[in-house]
């Protein structure tokens, strides 16, 4: 992006110093004349007449020039643009009633059509060199004759043509490079544009994917966690009621233990971390831990499951955002499980194999029929909005896979997959070993 700029600065530079080569053309030029008539043998009516049009050609002239090189630089003040036909009309004019008085303002002519070029359309800009240079060459005829210089002669013809054609020439090289100076400023306007979408494009889908991250660390982590809390307060309210002092207390440390976890892994994901399970020990670990876990929860609550994890093959190390995706597809489905399921035992099988690393939760619950509850369900587990579609969306950004089997009265068996074929950073993250 860095050369279309250069080449921008480029030209406009060279645009830049050929109108400043133009506006000093014509002061010099202008100056020059009035020089000439202030020593020559003008008599003192056209000697006050050239003066007073040349002050007044060179204020309109400089008030043109000012005003466009102020909007220029700031599109907040006047636009002289569209007096800018009536501005060459006035400077030509004044340019005419001169040349009434003296030749030497002949020379003039040459600033003045390049401002025709650069005004007027092409179709209307050199009929009005043209007759531009047919009045100078009248004018230098009549300030001939007046002068006893003789009749026309040829310089009079050649030079102001030839001075006509260097301009048109000249004129045509200015426009083409002002065209291409205009449309580089387009283009470059709209690369601005086009980058500043992009940018709010790339914000709301990054404030977008950040509110799907939390959605899914919520439903994981803490949602069954307060979940877990709710249930075992009611449990406490009834031990309370029946006296059992035991059970209560034995409710309000399982409370006090899962709203710390709860803390722990809402400060983790706010800070993208990986789960406090997995800092303190491994993913084989932390999901031994976890049928602990839920083994004890649904005892707390009366309800009797048994779970049990089985490591399959020889652990290895995976990176975080594998453990942390297996962790959390665990922790989902077991929740899944004790709330729906109505299950008296889950397995939960990690498997190490050649090109995966596959994880298996089964259970011997009630079941379902997945061509009926899963496209229902397709936002959420069971209609939480949630659940199924946060897990294959993790699964997916791995390039993993999410397959559910159950039917009614056979239990549920949820399957995850991991490719680990060809990742040479599996070590990245820390061990999963037990």
């Amino acid at each position: 992006m860095e050369e279309p700029q250069e080449s921008q600065g480029g030209t406009a530079l060279i645009l830049r110093v050929l109108r400043v080569c133009l506006h000093v053309g014509f002061a010099v030029l202008l100056l020059v004349a009035m020089v000439r008539l202030l020593i020559g043998p003008a008599s003192p009516p056209a000697l006050g007449a050239g003066l007073v049009l040349s002050l007044l050609l060179a204020a309109v002239y400089l008030a043109g020039t000012l005003l466009e090189k102020r909007y220029a630089s700031d599109p907040a003040r006047f636009d002289p643009n569209p007096f800018a036909l009536r501005w060459l009309g006035a400077v030509t004019l004044l340019w005419l009633l001169l040349l009434l008085v003296s030749s030497d303002f002949a020379w003039v002519a040459f600033p003045l059509f390049f401002l025709q070029l650069h005004l007027l359309p092409l179709r209307w800009a050199l009929p009005a060199i043209g007759a531009s240079t047919a009045l100078l060459v009248g004018a230098l005829w009549f300030h001939s004759r007046g002068a006893g210089d003789g009749g026309m002669q040829l310089a009079m013809v050649l030079g102001p043509v030839f001075g006509a054609a260097f301009a048109v020439v000249t004129g045509l090289a200015y426009r083409a490079l002002y065209a291409e100076a205009e449309n580089q400023r387009k283009a470059a306007e709209e690369l601005r544009r086009t980058r500043a979408e992009l940018a709010r494009s790339q914000h709301d889908a990054g404030v977008l994917a950040e509110r799907e991250r939390l959605a899914r660390e919520i439903h994981d982590t803490l949602a069954q966690g307060f979940s877990s809390i709710v249930l075992m307060g009611r449990s406490a309210a009834k031990a309370l009621d029946a006296g059992d002092r035991e059970t209560v207390r034995s409710r309000l440390q399982t409370m006090q233990e899962t709203a710390a976890a709860n803390l722990d892994e809402a400060r983790s994901f706010v800070r993208g971390l990986r789960p406090p399970a997995l800092e303190r020990q491994g993913l084989v670990e932390a999901l031994r831990r976890l049928c602990a876990k839920t083994e004890g929860e649904a005892a707390a609550r009366g309800t009797s499951l048994r779970c049990r994890f089985e490591l399959d093959g020889a652990a290895i190390e995976l990176p975080n955002a594998y453990q942390a995706t297996l962790l959390r597809a665990a922790q989902s489905s077991l929740a899944n499980v004790w709330a729906h399921a109505k299950a008296r035992t889950v397995v939960v099988t990690l498997s190490f194999l050649d090109a995966e690393v596959t994880l298996d939760i089964y259970d011997d619950g009630v079941g379902f029929d997945p061509a009926t509850v899963l496209p229902a369900a397709a936002a959420g587990d069971r209609g939480d909005g949630v659940g199924i579609k946060g897990l294959r969306e993790r699964l997916s950004a791995l390039g993993g896979a999410l397959d559910v089997e159950s039917a009614p009265g056979e239990g549920t068996v949820v399957a995850i997959r991991l490719p680990l074929a060809g990742r040479n950073g599996l070590a990245e993250g820390g061990a999963s070993r037990g």
